[in-house]
């Protein structure tokens, strides 16, 4: 089912409800009101309830160490490319992974993170032979008002990296990782292709391309997991105290894995 503008908005609304900053934040609201109440035996004890539950949330969400086994979970899923193989696809697709608006301070469109390493992926690959051909997929997934084409900012720094332009094709009317599949079936067919996006968001995007019976190899690319879950913890004492940047990783972890699950249940994967 194509998503009409407002379910696109219902969609993007409902998945905030994932967030970990969303539960901290409605636990913070309810522990507010109660000790804003007058005091009771009751409410007293679910004071304590609340307080202890927000604290443990936002420790173990917030842990270097958790949120890197999360993101090993899924970063783990399948195996680092094999750069020695001699395979020839007939396109290489790069996922967009988000684009920043210029603005009155921003001079320029700017991508994200994810979509910059994305595309230094698909770029070396070109260069490497892999295929004659880069495609790269995302249109404008902003709610309200016009935001960048991704797809088409992808290209531009592509383009700069020495891919020739006669080299790339667009799929820009994508807004998330369901459409990129549907679209890139359309354009490319049943084309082998060598699938380039996150590590952590390769389980998804296999399952939803895998579903349109397209011919695909994963590509993970932009790890953020430095060991496997289970492997030996080498790593830092300090990771261990919490850290706004490992918030930030455990949601973008929990995001998946949700998106995963919402996938399966609709029949999408």
């Amino acid at each position: 089912m194509e998503l009409t503008p407002f379910l696109f908005g219902v969609y993007k609304l409902v998945k905030i409800a994932v967030y970990p900053f969303t539960w901290l934040f409605v636990l913070l609201g309810f522990l507010t009101i109660l000790a804003a109440a007058p005091a009771s035996r009751r409410r007293l004890r679910w004071i304590r309830i609340l307080a202890v539950s927000t604290f443990l949330l936002f420790f173990l969400l917030g842990n270097p160490l958790v949120a890197s086994t999360l993101m090993g979970f899924l970063e783990s899923q399948y195996p680092p490319f094999d750069h020695s193989t001699t395979k020839k696809f007939d396109a290489i697709v790069v996922l967009a992974g988000g684009a920043l608006s210029q603005g009155s301070l921003r001079p320029s469109t700017e991508l994200t993170d994810s979509s910059t390493a994305r595309t230094l992926c698909g770029a070396n690959l070109y260069a490497q032979g892999f295929a004659s051909q880069v495609l790269f997929s995302g249109g404008d997934a902003t709610i309200f008002g016009q935001g960048p084409i991704e797809a088409m900012e992808m290209k531009r720094l592509a383009v700069r990296l020495g891919v020739p332009e006669q080299a790339i094709v667009l799929e820009d009317r994508s807004r998330n990782t369901y459409e990129e599949a549907i679209e890139t079936e359309r354009i490319l067919g049943d084309a082998s292709i060598l699938l380039v996006t996150s590590a952590s968001h390769i389980p998804r995007a296999l399952g939803l391309f895998h579903k349109q019976g397209m011919d695909v190899t994963p590509y993970p690319c932009g790890y953020t997991a430095k060991d496997r879950p289970g492997d030996l913890w080498d790593n830092d004492p300090f990771d261990l105290v919490p850290r706004a940047e490992a918030l930030s990783k455990s949601t973008r972890a929990i995001n998946e894995i949700t998106g995963i699950i919402v996938y399966w249940l609709g029949g999408k994967i």
